[in-house]
């Protein structure tokens, strides 16, 4: 965890008032600062999102915000929020869940308010300001740890692996951030996490402060206005204390801070995972093998232990093959999720040696003088000892508002993780961000469903907090139009080939017929392939540039090339819905091929619809449809980026006509009106622009 005061003893003297809300009401006004001086358009729904915002700010009090696409929400929430940091000496918390916003956010949105604030000599104060990205501590390079891998190499580091270690230390002699996604290709695991800034090791007490990245880094995020963060690791960091570790009466992730959590939708989903455990076979076997690796006879024990701990990890290396081999083979055989109910689902075998071993490494630990040696043996005997209670919990399976469950991954399916999940997130988030005394903002295009923000507010324990919500400024009804395909089965065991063909010849129709970019969103990865399998020899004859989610590129890389090719057809499923930004004529059609509801067969989703159920709920209507209208309207959402797009939204789900669901998803669209297509009509009624 990265703290930020070391001066916590004494009370903080009472903060100066905040001039956020009559500056926000200055720069958004209509012919305010923004828009004479700076020559910014003036949008009356971002004005109303500032003055909003900065009065929530200045209240310390939580706020919900759905502001549509083209509002404007990031000057919304930074200009204010930064006025209000600087006037009152605290911290802004901007947590983002895509990588693109949070680039957007540092790369253009933050410059942007620095030009802004620059330009009005009664903002000058705060033109100065600072922001600084936060990453999690195991991406830093830790020049200490390095220098103590490179002299202990030989009792660390098998022999082939002392050519990777001599490539970090020369790129770490280059680098200015001692990031580890600058080094490419990617730094080894089994090396990076010796010298990784990951450890007690790793620390003012033993790091020179000009020569330590992640120190570096500390020093920045201690002294920014401004810090920039991704939602899982903000709930990463909450779930390891933040300011409530530090002894903080206000503050979510350090003392005295606000937060603004943009793309906040996702809020329920990234919260829900991370308030569980997740203990898997690999890093379990990581952990232990990082203390001593019997197979190359080095690790940290090798340096600092003897025959006796040397054992232990042994012993506890064949207790966890024993452990999870007999999960795998009695549990996971069949399915690759297997939800758990009740205790007694293994034993626990490796409950003896971990003690063991933690009691080893403690009283090897007691026997070295203070200094870092002794500091890395206490912090992995404070991970062990974390592991072991953490499993315990998992094999006794006594909280009932907790699912529990086993997974099989990775590329062979012989990774075996134990999960739970809180099976109602909201008592947590509102715990650990509404009751924290300080402003908490949620803000997205999407919080609404169905018109309404009160299932979201209930799902993120935020029934009492003031909701708003403003639709977008753009012009839909002149530059979308909707197209419903009424013709195209459902799927069925019988007719699932039928089905799939329908969709393909709609898609060949569709995008072939549009002169720009399509996007086409699939529900399933099996859908997508076995589309792709019959149009990929159509799209080449016409010269069409096909992209397709999972073969050979990053989500990133496809969106940036989608750009470039200005024609081109990408084929994407879950993360595409969402965070996907092409704008202009590059992206001209989405194409949803299915309604996305997500079937509650996870045991996550499968005890949320018991828990409603018991409560006298309907899971449908409480669970899954609003998840879907949510995910259809961020679907919908990739098509109109600014002002001057214009496209076609076409849905190839004739549910969305035959069921009385069905309405909502039209009644989520920006655009109201919408022409059916069949077969015989299509010719004539599909015209996307031109």
């Amino acid at each position: 965890m990265i703290g930020l005061r070391d001066d916590t003893d004494s009370a903080p003297p009472p903060p100066p008032p905040s001039h956020a809300p009559e500056l926000a009401a200055k720069l958004f006004a209509d012919g305010g600062w923004l828009h004479e001086g700076l020559q910014l358009e003036h949008r009356p729904q971002q004005e109303q999102m500032a003055r909003t915002v900065a009065a929530a700010m200045k209240a310390d009090e939580p706020l919900l915000f759905e502001a549509g696409t083209g509002v404007g929400k990031s000057l919304a929430y930074l200009l204010p929020g930064i006025i209000h940091a600087i006037d009152q000496s605290r911290q802004l918390i901007v947590s983002t869940h895509t990588i693109a916003l949070q680039e957007q956010i540092e790369t253009k949105d933050l410059p942007l308010c620095r030009r802004v604030l620059k330009s009005r000599p009664e903002l000058k104060p705060y033109a100065d300001f600072k922001s600084a990205v936060l990453v999690g501590k195991s991406n830093y390079l830790c020049t200490t740890r390095l220098a103590a891998a490179l002299r202990d190499k030989q009792e660390l580091f098998a022999t082939p692996e002392h050519s990777e270690l001599q490539r970090i230390a020369t790129w770490a002699a280059t680098t200015s951030e001692g990031l580890r996604h600058e080094l490419s290709p990617a730094p080894a695991s089994e090396v990076w996490e010796w010298v990784s800034a990951d450890s007690s090791a790793c620390s003012r007490k033993h790091c020179d402060g000009e020569r330590c990245f992640y120190q570096r880094a500390r020093a920045r995020i201690r002294l920014a206005n401004v810090i920039v963060v991704n939602h899982s690791l903000l709930f990463t960091h909450i779930n390891a204390g933040g300011a409530v570790e530090k002894g903080g009466a206000r503050g979510v992730l350090f003392l005295d801070d606000f937060v603004v959590l943009d793309e906040a939708h996702t809020v329920p989903e990234v919260a829900t995972e991370h308030f569980g455990l997740r203990l898997s076979s690999y890093g379990t076997d990581r952990m232990l093998k990082y203390l001593y690796n019997p197979k190359t006879k080095r690790g940290l024990l090798a340096k600092q232990g003897g025959p006796v701990e040397q054992q232990l990890v042994v012993d506890a290396l064949e207790a966890a093959e024993q452990f999870f081999g007999f999960l795998q083979d009695r549990l996971l055989d069949k399915q690759p999720i297997v939800r758990v109910r009740a205790e007694g689902a293994c034993e626990p075998w490796l409950d003896g040696p971990l003690l063991a071993l933690i009691k080893a490494v403690g009283m090897r630990a007691d026997k070295l003088d203070e200094g870092r040696d002794r500091d890395e043996l206490l912090d992995q005997r404070g991970r062990l000892k974390t592991y072991q209670t953490s499993l315990k919990q998992w094999l006794a399976v006594a909280d009932d508002k907790f699912v529990y469950w086993l997974e099989r991954s990775g590329r062979r399916q012989n990774i075996v993780t134990l999960r739970t999940a809180p099976i109602d997130v909201a008592p947590y988030v509102r715990e650990e961000l509404l009751q924290r005394n300080t402003s908490v903002v949620f803000t997205s295009a999407t919080l609404a469903t169905g018109g309404r923000i009160e299932p979201f507010q209930q799902r993120i324990g935020a029934d009492e907090a003031r909701a708003v919500v403003v639709n977008s400024p753009f012009d839909y009804q002149h530059h979308m139009r909707v197209y419903v395909a009424a013709d195209i089965p459902l799927p069925t065991a019988q007719g699932a080939r039928l089905a799939i063909e329908s969709l393909a010849d709609y898609i060949r129709f569709c995008t072939l017929r549009t002169a720009g970019g399509t996007l086409v969103l699939f529900t399933s990865y099996h859908d997508m392939r076995q589309v792709a399998d019959i149009l990929t020899g159509d799209f080449a004859r016409e010269n069409r540039p096909f992209f397709m989610q999972g073969l050979d590129f990053s989500r990133t890389e496809l969106t940036r090339r989608l750009q470039e090719a200005g024609n081109g057809i990408l084929f994407g499923t879950d993360s595409f819905w969402a965070g996907v930004d092409v704008p202009g004529p590059a992206l001209s059609q989405v194409i949803i091929t299915r309604l996305p509801f997500d079937p509650p067969t996870h045991p996550v989703a499968e005890a949320k619809s018991e828990w409603i159920r018991d409560q006298g709920g309907s899971p449908f209507n409480e669970l899954t449809l609003p998840d879907a209208l949510i995910k259809f309207r961020q679907g919908v959402g990739r098509l109109i980026r600014t002002a001057t797009d214009r496209g076609v939204i076409t849905i190839l789900d004739s549910r969305i006509l035959a069921k009385t669901y069905g309405q909502l998803f039209l009644d989520s669209l920006p655009q109201s009106q919408f022409t059916k297509l069949t077969r015989e009509s299509r010719n004539d009624q599909f015209q996307p622009f031109a």
